[in-house]
């Protein structure tokens, strides 16, 4: 079983996905964060997106609890970011990263290619995952910069021009 756990989520890792930290307050109001590759659109009408979290995370809690998080889709230049809230020690994820206030007091990242503030809408048991949809409630996007991309178990950059 773990064999086929191991080719299939190497099977997975040929689709290349951008690289996101979701972030929130624990409901003492220390922020959380937690990086994430399993982010996308649902619907404009209205604009929802939906993202997971594994059930085995110790942020899982938090972010049922939490009323409002923020998506913050990381620049190329941003890999330290994503290496820093990916691991699994209780640091202090936010040192050096630079921030300011959303909605709800949501922290944001500084410098990202886009930013969507979210309502924690609903949450749906996804396997050994949950799967949060969020109500988009404010975006903007950041200067126009390469994304931080994620494919096949590493970071990699788009080429200027794709062929057509």
């Amino acid at each position: 079983m773990d064999l086929v756990c191991r080719d299939f989520r190497d099977a997975l890792g040929s689709f290349a996905t951008g690289v996101t930290v979701l972030t929130a307050l624990a409901p003492g109001g220390q922020p959380i964060g937690v990086t994430i590759s399993s982010f996308n659109s649902v619907s404009l009408e209205p604009p929802l997106i939906l993202w997971s979290l594994s059930n085995n995370s110790p942020r899982l809690a938090a972010f049922r609890r939490a009323t409002h998080y923020a998506v913050n889709v990381l620049a190329a230049d941003q890999q330290w970011i994503s290496d820093c809230f990916a691991t699994p020690d209780d640091s202090d994820r936010f040192a050096g990263v630079a921030t300011s206030r959303g909605l709800g007091d949501v922290p944001l990242i500084e410098g990202c290619s886009a930013w969507f503030e979210c309502a924690n809408e609903r949450q749906y048991p996804g396997g050994d995952h949950l799967v949060f949809m969020g109500r988009v409630r404010r975006f903007a996007r950041g200067d126009a910069r390469e994304p931080l991309i994620f494919h096949a178990g590493g970071y990699r950059q788009l080429r200027e021009d794709a062929q057509r």
